[in-house]
């Protein structure tokens, strides 16, 4: 069993690809994602901060290739 890791999306990004990572690892669509980043954007201002954090933070997604090569090195 694998465990769930959070990574930027590589595929479902319009800025960073934060929220599209985080609609992936809570399998939501994302777009109710960034809704939720724009609402605390627009109410408490945090949401800008947080999403700014976080593209630092969090680990772009690997390429498939990449992550495959691994498995079968692993196994």
């Amino acid at each position: 069993m694998t465990a769930k890791k959070l990574y930027r999306s590589r595929t479902d990004r319009w800025i960073g690809g934060v929220c599209g990572g985080i609609g992936e690892y809570l399998d939501i669509d994302p777009l109710l994602i960034r809704l939720i980043f724009i609402v605390a954007l627009l109410i408490w201002g945090a949401g800008i901060l947080i999403y700014l954090i976080m593209w630092i933070v969090v680990p772009v997604q690997k390429e498939n290739w990449e992550q495959n090569m691994v498995t079968s090195l692993l196994f």
